[in-house]
């Protein structure tokens, strides 16, 4: 079984920065693609960004140029930096392990902005 265990939600202030940390308890070597995605009350689960294990990126439309995922293979651990944030960008952020037709999921770190 894999844990995924996500930190460094908080309550920031509208163009304040976060980073979110989404530590495995195995190497992410053996994972084919790890994201984050975000899910707002009252809305479905979205992606925010995804890396593959040969270090290709995605994002979604609305955080491009404000976001930036990436990985430390040393540490297991996926990064999920937030520069730039919006009161839109409040919800619970999850991080996702994939491994041909398996997720992993963690259980979420709470991101809020308002002033």
């Amino acid at each position: 079984q894999v844990q995924l265990v996500e930190s460094g939600g908080d309550l920031v202030q509208p163009g304040g920065s976060l980073r979110l940390s989404c530590a495995a308890s195995r190497s992410i070597f053996s994972f084919d693609v790890m994201g984050w995605y975000r899910q707002a009350p009252g809305k479905q689960r979205e992606l925010v960004a995804h890396i593959t294990s040969g270090g290709s990126t995605n994002y979604a439309d609305s955080v491009k140029g404000r976001f930036t995922i990436s990985r430390d293979n040393a540490k297991n651990t996926v990064y999920l930096q937030m520069n730039s944030l919006k009161p839109e960008d409040t919800a619970v952020y999850y991080c996702k392990a994939q491994r041909i037709s398996i997720n992993y999921w963690g259980q979420g770190t709470q991101v809020t902005v308002s002033s």
